[in-house]
């Protein structure tokens, strides 16, 4: 099994970074293969709403968003983490995610995703919703932890003064794993859900 996990900070080795390697330890214990992706410091635009993307199956600007696609479309889990900006996360990384979730064509009805936030203080919860939200359009199962699953420091390292936080990161990594082993158990044996064609309704017509 695969979880890619994406590193939405501009610090490639900050908190954030951090958090998603007290996961991938217990991923590596669980047999889980897994590969960091680093975001935050890329030079990645925003959508423009071209549609392109419905004709040719990817994004028409071709960055890491489209080298990203396969990686996400062979995972089983997907886990999105970012620090706390204005009570959001970082703008690149919605960017990426924005781009990625929308341009990707492939079903990804019961991936497992999980979303981890860093923030010197406050603002977490809120960036947490923000991101569980691209897993909630598309069918994914979500996988929680003990807590919201946050972690606190500001400057880079001081996670590792944060013992919940890190408990919470391990938490959330045998919770997901044991989601994805189950998920396969259950297509095994009884397939996806049933689909219904898709009703779109426009509030205005």
């Amino acid at each position: 099994m695969k979880v890619l996990m994406i590193n939405g900070s501009p610090r490639r080795e900050g908190n954030t970074y951090m958090a998603l390697r007290e996961m991938e330890k217990i991923f590596e214990k669980e047999g889980i293969e897994t590969e960091i992706l680093h975001v935050g410091n890329k030079a990645v635009r925003g959508c423009v709403a071209c549609m392109s993307c419905k004709k040719a199956g990817k994004c028409v600007f071709d960055d890491m968003v489209n080298e990203a696609a396969p990686k996400f479309q062979a995972c089983d889990g997907l886990v999105v983490a970012s620090p706390v900006y204005y009570a959001s996360a970082n703008g690149t990384l919605i960017s990426f995610l924005d781009r990625l979730f929308y341009s990707t064509p492939f079903d990804k009805t019961m991936k497992v995703g999980a979303s981890v936030t860093a923030a010197r203080r406050g603002g977490l919860s809120a960036t947490y919703d923000e991101l569980n939200k691209y897993f909630g359009i598309s069918g994914m199962a979500i996988a929680s932890g003990q807590y919201w699953n946050s972690i606190h420091g500001a400057a880079p390292g001081e996670a590792a003064g944060d013992p919940e936080g890190l408990q919470g990161m391990r938490t959330l990594a045998r919770n997901m794993t044991f989601l994805m082993k189950s998920i396969a158990l259950g297509k095994e044996q009884m397939g996806l859900p049933e689909k219904e064609a898709f009703e779109r309704t426009n509030f205005i017509r």
